[in-house]
């Protein structure tokens, strides 16, 4: 598995060279943020710059093809100015699940109020209900209804968070403080991100209903 210390390292340089002193934030999400990695996970890395031009967009890229491990390299790259002027139910997901490398994100923090948690879970609901549905009638894909369980991961996050006051970064913590509804999608998800067999239709609308109950609440 990748030695994410070390690679970051190389990465870091790399963008110090790239960029400089423009680099407002640079922090990493995901499985590796979370310390849950494995050989195939991406490496999930958020930067947010001064200001994004599209030309700095081009220039990233031909950065990363520098670096090793190049195919599993993804996440967030912004200005700013978006970032400060961004929906909070939206930045909910990203300030809490990135780890910070350089900078901090705490000074949008105010921006995460009761009202932005609230909007978070049901526009999480509301988009997974859409695509669900969607997958059961015309996609019927198998990969999709995973990506599905996956964002629903982060809508249980939100629940979690609105009811608890806490954050739970790792899944298997999620399922100590949640409810039942919310355990069953949280112990699917964890059995299909290990390799778990899919039941497309038994899975389908366990979701569909799940995500049914919260766009109606």
């Amino acid at each position: 598995m990748i030695d994410i210390s070390s690679w970051t390292k190389e990465y870091l340089h790399a963008l110090e060279e790239t960029f400089g002193p423009r680099v407002w934030f640079v922090g990493l999400q995901g499985s590796y943020g979370r310390g849950e990695a494995t050989e195939s996970s991406d490496i999930d890395m958020v930067v947010i710059l001064d200001e994004l031009t599209a030309a700095d967009i081009h220039t990233y890229n031909a950065m990363l093809d520098t670096l090793p491990r190049r195919e599993l390299i993804c996440g967030f790259l912004s200005g700013k100015k978006e970032i400060a002027n961004w929906d909070p139910a939206d930045f909910f997901q990203l300030y809490h699940d990135t780890t910070a490398i350089v900078g901090s994100l705490d000074e949008l923090l105010p921006l995460l109020d009761a009202a932005a948690v609230s909007r978070a879970i049901k526009m999480g609901a509301c988009n997974i209900y859409h695509i669900c549905v969607h997958n059961m009638l015309y996609g019927k894909s198998e990969n999709t209804l995973k990506g599905l369980y996956k964002s629903a991961s982060f809508v249980v996050q939100a629940i979690a968070y609105q009811q608890t006051g806490k954050y739970y970064r790792h899944q298997k913590d999620l399922l100590q403080v949640v409810s039942a509804d919310e355990k069953i999608i949280t112990e699917t998800f964890m059995a299909l991100k290990n390799g778990g067999d899919v039941h497309f239709k038994q899975m389908s609308e366990a979701l569909f209903k799940w995500a049914q109950k919260w766009v109606q609440n």
